[in-house]
């Protein structure tokens, strides 16, 4: 208790310190932080969503976080919190909201409905061949003929095989959904609609020909539901095909671009219908792009922002005339300084460089420091001094205040304080204490942007995305097609290539043919 009360007390005293020495460039940081907000203009393309299961933060509830009492930007100033709304709401927002409500409940209706559907014909299936096998029994079963040995052997047939065939049915279709399409699965609505054509043409012919003229031959009608068995083995086979198998071979490569940035990555994709290749490219999305940083994109607005605004245009023919000759002014010295202008982003550039490669190395040498000052006691020394021992938390959050500043000043150079709060680090701190971890092992997470996954879900995580094609989303993929994954601050362009046929030929060597003859000239001397 007393080292989380040494955090505290530190950590806040350099928030007190930071107040009066940065008021200035706390205002500039807020709107320089600030997202973009995206608006959704006219497009003539189709457009349909992908909206993902909804999944819990990484770091626990609200009601710890408010015990907590630590904000995200834990490395500003402290700030007071007045009675004033800064958030403000629009006919447009109201009506996107009320769109996306509508889209959502849509959307859980026609999952549900599916599912009701797949389980009420998954059950008539199994139930079906046992219905076959009883009914006689039920109706008419003094009339029955004796059922042999092979009857009786019939009938472990098929319990195994019906129990063979739920086993497979569960390990093929009984799986979390990842996502929810927008449009259903061919392949998989095929099948159904097949399963259901087949029991449905079994109990016909079962009716007609069993039941009306109630069969004595109860060997046969067994036989008869055996080999409904067998058939209902082979279309679970036939849906492995189709479903898993068809796929795996690469037939297609996908080169996926990140609108802001121009971040992009390359895939390999068998057979898929475009909907399906979507919610591929969004699962590789999360793993492989590093975390989407819109502070990073602001330095070149904010260039030229102020280039234009160095530029004073004078009307000296008074106020009579037109705009047109100031808009040509304007555009004729912007293109003479752009001349120079390379030359300041080369400066600012490097001095940027500089900068980070300076508070980096400042950063490390501090975690190695503060890591020098933690020693993992024995069993036999926690028996000697046990007043001296901290658990990893507590340990974490005494040498967390030695580092806290040039971390601060890191994260801030980098533009990543907005995806690291307080509570964060001290996490990452006392999982990298209790395992042992080095200090290179603890910064791995903050020297360079990571992979999306690995940081808090509520700050990187959206729960909607929007596909837009202008082919069917149901078709397949083919070379030259393009579409456009789209959230609220950016989208992601896929294009698609097909792997060309590669034509391989053979030429044989024959291992006797290696000879060599050495040539011997006059100058040389051997």
């Amino acid at each position: 208790m007393s080292a989380a009360m040494d955090t505290e007390s530190t950590y806040s005293g350099y928030s007190h310190y930071s107040g009066h020495s940065k008021k200035a460039h706390r205002q500039g940081s807020r709107d320089r932080h600030k997202s973009p907000r995206s608006k959704d203009g006219s497009r003539s393309e189709k457009s349909v969503t992908i909206q993902t299961p909804p999944a819990e933060p990484l770091l626990g509830n609200d009601a710890s976080r408010t015990e907590e009492g630590q904000d995200d930007n834990w490395g500003e100033t402290t700030t007071a919190i007045t009675g004033t709304s800064e958030h403000s709401i629009s006919q447009e927002d109201i009506a996107r909201i009320s769109k996306d409500l509508e889209d959502s409940v849509g959307l859980d209706c026609r999952r549900y409905l599916g599912l009701t559907v797949a389980a009420v014909l998954g059950l008539l299936v199994f139930l079906t061949p046992i219905a076959f096998i009883l009914l006689p029994q039920i109706l008419w079963r003094d009339d029955l003929e004796p059922c042999g040995t092979v009857c009786e052997g019939l009938f472990i047939s098929v319990a195994f095989k019906l129990l063979i065939l739920l086993i497979g049915t569960w390990a093929l279709f009984f799986r979390q959904p990842k996502a929810d399409l927008p449009r259903v699965f061919m392949f998989r609505a095929l099948l159904l609609v097949l399963i259901f054509l087949f029991v449905f043409s079994y109990w016909l012919f079962y009716g007609v020909r069993i039941l009306d003229s109630k069969d004595t031959n109860y060997q046969g009608i067994v036989q008869y539901a055996v080999s409904l068995v067998d058939a209902l083995l082979f279309i679970h086979y036939l849906a492995i095909v189709l479903l898993e198998l068809r796929q795996l071979q690469p037939m297609f490569t996908i080169k996926v671009v990140r609108s802001t940035d121009g971040e992009s990555r390359y895939y390999s994709l068998g057979h898929l219908s475009i909907q399906r290749a979507a919610l591929v490219v969004l699962e590789n999305y999360y793993r492989d792009f590093t975390v989407y940083n819109p502070a990073l994109l602001t330095a070149s607005k904010s260039r030229a922002a102020k280039h234009m605004a160095g530029l004073k245009v004078y009307n000296v023919d008074g106020p009579g005339n037109n705009a047109s000759g100031q808009s040509r002014a304007m555009i004729a010295a912007a293109a003479r300084r752009r001349d120079s202008s390379h030359n300041e982003l080369y400066y600012e550039e490097a001095d940027h460089e500089r900068r980070v490669k300076k508070r980096r190395a400042r950063l490390v040498v501090a975690v190695e420091e503060a890591f020098t000052h933690i020693k993992r006691l024995q069993a036999e020394e926690q028996q000697k001094s046990p007043g001296e021992m901290m658990d990893p938390r507590e340990a974490a959050q005494a040498i967390f205040p030695s580092m806290a500043r040039a971390l601060q000043k890191y994260l801030r150079t980098t533009c990543q304080q907005q995806y690291h709060s307080m509570e964060s680090i001290l996490q990452h701190l006392s999982f990298c204490i209790t395992n042992n971890m080095t200090p290179k092992a603890f910064l791995e997470r903050y020297l360079s942007p990571g992979p999306t996954l690995q940081y808090d879900r509520d700050r990187w995580f959206s729960k909607q995305w929007t596909l837009v094609s202008e082919e069917a989303v149901t078709s397949g993929l083919q070379d030259g097609v393009v579409f456009v994954l789209k959230c609220l601050d950016f989208s992601l362009v896929v294009n698609v290539k097909k792997i060309p046929f590669i034509k391989l030929s053979e030429e044989f060597i024959d291992p006797k043919s290696h000879k060599f003859v050495l040539r011997l000239q006059s100058e040389t001397s051997v």
